[in-house]
């Protein structure tokens, strides 16, 4: 089946519902243990209002990628099967997620010569045209180096009038210079394709391919976080994403290959059990926090093949919880390393939210406060009405977040056709590092 050509940040074209304001708006998350549908209505100015959701297993997607075309379109076939029939419609297109594939977060930075006068709506359009330009040069640049890229997001972050940084509208201002920094959000090429040919072998044509960071903050952050400086640390079952803001904006955004199925892999390893088996007791009898009694409390492993005759054993749970926490152990210290690796520390970098199916499990915020030295709680996804009980948990914040960040488009760059005529306004880039601005700004307003 051939692919059309992949724009993955294209604008998304609502499904109207006849004799109604309100338009469709239809997601899927794709995972590495679940790909989950879920269909809403949106009148762009009250909160969606979901009217089908669908959940179906799948195994085809490994670490975030896929890796068997037709298990994972089956799987999304089947899901949004489901939504479609709770909902009592069609749906022709969906916003998907992506979690992998060589995610890659930069901020660049352009800046425009002013003159002096104020700062115009032609100024604010000829800055983010040179920004454009800026962007498809240094895709291009790679492209050329081999590694093929497409845009996912490329959102304005800080504005700078004349040195002054940490500018939200400049509109009005009178300034010499004028510049912007812009948050790039990239992914290999390839495994967006497959993921793009996966939903439409699944009849279904893709509107937007969405990181799973950013519409999982859609989803669980508030205003006030955004503002003042927060981290989301998505947990996956094969991938957990660090998704860092400040200021109100995306500032970063990292990719650890290792999430909550690894938990279950070390616990049917260690214990000689089946997966289905060592993911119920990770479930029903695991935590990342351990307690005296947890000694003495039994809990009972199924062996690996039932049919040999072998006995289930019996072992504390204490056994149990430490594999948990060796994995835990590695897992919040890749994710401290990637927090200081973006630069979020110091004041402005105290707080933390989980979210994803592993941040399901008992005792994880109190885990990773000790790990982490932050401020750490669990976000679960709120925004939608009508959200049913089995998909309220922090395991459907990306597949809620997806329907947030398609009723709510924002301006993103990578969806603006580029003015040729822009490219000599391209300024100089400046010499420190963006990131570094963002924060340092943030800092000073603490």
């Amino acid at each position: 089946m051939a692919v059309a050509v992949l724009n993955p940040t294209q604008l998304l074209k609502p499904q109207l519902i006849k004799g109604r304001a309100e338009r469709v708006i239809a997601a899927i998350d794709v995972g590495s243990s679940k790909v989950a549908a879920l269909v809403a209505m949106a009148d762009g100015e009250n909160m969606p209002r979901v009217i089908g959701a669908g959940v179906r297993a799948s195994n085809g997607l490994k670490r975030g990628l896929v890796a068997d075309m037709a298990k994972t379109e089956t799987a999304i076939r089947a899901a949004m099967m489901q939504a479609e029939k709770a909902a009592g419609v069609e749906i022709e297109s969906v916003i998907v997620n992506l979690s992998a594939g060589g995610l890659d977060s930069d901020v660049t930075s352009v800046e425009i010569d002013i003159a002096g006068h104020r700062i115009s709506e032609d100024d604010m359009a000829a800055l983010l045209q040179a920004g454009r330009a800026r962007i498809d040069e240094t895709i291009s640049a790679r492209k050329n180096g081999g590694a093929g890229r497409s845009t996912l997001h490329a959102e304005p972050t800080l504005y700078t009038i004349d040195g002054l940084e940490g500018v939200t509208n400049p509109r009005g201002f009178h300034a010499d210079r004028l510049a912007v920094d812009i948050h790039v959000l990239t992914a290999a090429t390839p495994p967006c394709r497959n993921l793009d040919l996966a939903v439409r072998n699944a009849h279904l044509d893709v509107e937007a391919i969405v990181a799973s960071g950013v519409a999982a903050s859609a989803s669980v952050l508030n205003d006030e976080e955004r503002e003042l400086g927060v981290a989301l640390v998505e947990i996956g079952a094969g991938v957990t994403t660090v998704a860092v803001h400040g200021g109100g904006m995306l500032a970063g955004l990292v990719s650890i290959p290792i999430g909550a199925g690894d938990i279950t892999a070390d616990i049917a390893a260690s214990f000689a059990t089946r997966r289905a088996a060592a993911e119920r007791l990770k479930t029903l009898s695991g935590a990342a926090t351990s307690a005296p009694r947890d000694n003495h409390d039994m809990i009972e492993i199924p062996p690996l093949d039932p049919e040999d005759g072998q006995e289930p054993r019996r072992v504390p749970r204490s056994e149990l919880i430490a594999v948990i926490r060796a994995r835990l152990d590695q897992l919040f210290g890749e994710v401290d390393g990637a927090l200081k690796d973006i630069g979020f520390t110091g004041a402005a970098g105290r707080q933390v939210v989980l979210t994803g199916g592993g941040a399901e499990l008992r005792g994880i915020a109190d885990f990773a406060q000790g790990s982490l030295a932050r401020n750490v709680r669990v976000g679960r996804p709120r925004g939608l009405i009508g959200l049913p009980e089995a998909q309220s948990t922090a395991a459907f914040a990306t597949l809620a977040g997806l329907i947030l960040h398609g009723s709510q488009p924002r301006l993103d760059l990578a969806r603006m056709p580029v003015s040729r005529g822009s490219g000599d306004q391209t300024g100089r880039e400046r010499p420190r590092s963006a990131l570094a601005r963002l924060f340092d700004q943030l800092k000073r307003q603490i």
